[in-house]
């Protein structure tokens, strides 16, 4: 239940990817209509401290059964209304029920297990988070394909997971060691600022690609199929992380990242496009997980909830950030250069966090 619950994350910005094409002919294409795909991000990041701190005080089931009620209410609402600050608002409470789902499942998890158990588990989350991309993505090209709106009712399937959560999830472990209030772990900040950089890196996937497979030809399907490749070698990623976990574990991940991304930037075809996404999707696959496992074992029980909200903030005010931060060197060198810059800077950034830091 708890990893079913996990499939919904990261596809809830991303499903409507392969729509934003057509999205962009009704609405007028610009920042705007990308910003449909990222205030879910936004709206993510703002509440996951919120939602951690519910999570510590009322608990880890009622924050996750009430956050995929209303993650399925706003999701489906998106296809009902008919002007894109209506629009922009279902998807804004969307983000607020995300950053509920996320930072119940990742503390329920740290709750139940310890030590390579832990790991493993996490290392099960996010791939079970990335297979709601492998899944719903492609299937929402398909929708897409007929209907720009149709994809919307993907989030529909969020209801039966809080008739599941509500009726079949057990009472969390009870908390264990003291109850006296713990020092917020200041490493936690560092992790947080990686991931929303890397984030924030590799969201140009659904929010930049699917113009330009447009450009070459692409239809919705097909970059619902190619974005879902990056997904889909995210899961291998974490699921081969408690094998491959070291001390450079994220430097590593980065690295893949920014070559994965420089293969896109200098193809010229949609094979070496999704060549590259696979490549930076396994990276993503491993960094996720490893900096959850860092957090986890960083925080006290009773302040689980809290840390880890963290990094879900981070990850998502990246994918927020993403369009906005990268929009100026998108208008000075189109988006193929773009993916080279990036690309490039990302693989630096790598080897000198290989080079300098140890203890990831």
């Amino acid at each position: 239940m708890v990893l079913a619950s996990a499939t919904l994350t990261i596809m809830a910005a991303a499903v409507i990817a392969p729509s934003l094409p057509a999205m962009g002919e009704v609405y007028g294409e610009g920042v705007l209509v990308r910003l449909a795909l990222t205030i879910t991000a936004l709206a993510i990041a703002v509440s996951a401290p919120l939602a951690g701190l519910v999570a510590d005080r009322a608990g880890r089931k009622p924050l996750l059964t009430a956050s995929l009620v209303v993650y399925a209410l706003a999701g489906t609402a998106g296809y009902f209304v008919t002007s894109l600050p209506v629009l922009l608002v279902t998807r804004t409470v969307l983000g607020l029920a995300v950053g509920g789902v996320m930072t119940a499942v990742s503390a329920l998890i740290t709750d139940w297990f310890e030590g390579p158990d832990r790991t493993r588990f996490l290392g099960l989350q996010q791939a079970a988070a990335s297979l709601g991309g492998v899944v719903f993505l492609p299937l929402a090209g398909v929708l897409a394909g007929i209907d720009w709106r149709l994809p919307f009712w993907l989030y529909s399937v969020a209801a039966l997971m809080a008739l599941a959560a509500a009726t079949g999830l057990t009472a969390e472990r009870p908390e264990t060691g003291t109850r006296e209030p713990a020092r917020f772990p200041r490493k936690a900040f560092g992790t947080y600022l990686l991931a929303l950089i890397a984030t924030l890196v590799f969201y140009m996937a659904p929010t930049q690609l699917p113009f330009l497979l447009r450009d070459l030809g692409a239809s919705p399907a097909v970059v619902g199929f190619v974005i879902a490749g990056s997904t889909l070698t995210s899961v291998a990623g974490a699921l081969l992380f408690p094998r491959l976990r070291s001390s450079r574990t994220t430097a590593v991940s980065v690295v893949l990242l920014g070559v994965g991304w420089l293969v896109i930037g200098a193809g010229n075809g949609l094979a070496l496009i999704t060549a590259g996404l696979l490549v930076g999707g396994f990276g993503v696959g491993l960094v996720v997980p490893n900096l959850n496992t860092a957090l986890a074992n960083l925080a006290s029980p009773e302040q689980r909830g809290r840390v880890l909200s963290g990094l879900v903030a981070g990850i998502f005010l990246g994918q927020f950030l993403s369009p906005l931060a990268l929009a100026p060197l998108i208008h000075v060198t189109g988006i193929a250069q773009a993916f080279v810059w990036t690309g490039v800077a990302t693989t630096i950034a790598g080897a000198a966090l290989a080079l300098g830091n140890k203890e990831n």
